[in-house]
């Protein structure tokens, strides 16, 4: 698959709109008030324990609970739906989008995901490296633990069962783990990043390219 990129247009593309747009979707249904518009700078969640909420975008009422719902990154509100600015909407509406200014590691990340053997989540739980994964990577370092098809990869943790989840990607080493163990995932998304032995080569001149050429 990699190489069917051109990774001259890839870069180029990210030179010249060097952004992430994020869009933001109610989590309910409720009354609508906008606590942003076009051009807010919004933040992030922070602090050294991620102690600190990032920005209200907006707030939701729903029979009398309030719920005030905040940045899922930092960057600049560029899109808001103010047509629904205190309107009844449904759970899901797209109502907002921020633009992330990416950084020199994001921009590493996304091409990297275009050219890694990504491992989604089956389905929404929690989940866990296995025991002898977790122990191979505490001694070794998560880049020296190799990976075969039928190895257990995962524990995967739903309603207080437990359930092992087995490798079914081509042989390589975990280049990339995306998902933070015992936090909940949604199904779909993205857990680790495993790269096959000749891709090697490839992701070590990706990552120098973009050292290289970017601020």
């Amino acid at each position: 698959m990699h190489d069917e990129i051109d990774f001259d247009e890839v870069l180029s593309k990210y030179r010249s709109d060097p952004f992430e747009y994020v869009d933001v979707h109610t989590q309910h249904t409720g009354l609508l008030k906008f606590k942003v518009e076009i051009g807010s700078p919004v933040e992030a969640v922070s602090g050294e324990w991620q102690h600190i909420p990032g920005s209200v975008l907006y707030e939701i009422n729903r029979e009398r609970n309030l719920k005030l719902v905040h940045s899922p990154t930092n960057g600049e509100v560029s899109a808001v739906r103010s047509d629904l600015d205190g309107q009844f909407v449904e759970a899901g509406e797209k109502i907002i989008t921020i633009k992330h200014p990416l950084k020199k590691k994001e921009i590493i990340d996304k091409i990297l995901m275009r050219v890694l053997f990504l491992v989604k989540a089956p389905q929404r739980a929690k989940y866990f490296f296995a025991m002898d994964i977790q122990s191979r990577i505490e001694k070794y370092g998560q880049r020296q633990v190799q990976i075969q098809p039928g190895d257990e990869l995962f524990t995967m943790s739903l309603m207080k069962r437990e359930s092992p989840v087995f490798y079914e990607g081509e042989a390589g080493i975990i280049h990339s783990v995306y998902f933070t163990a015992g936090a909940s995932f949604e199904q779909g998304e993205t857990l680790i990043g495993v790269c096959p032995k000749d891709t090697l080569p490839l992701i070590q001149k990706i990552i120098t390219r973009v050292k290289a050429e970017w601020d």
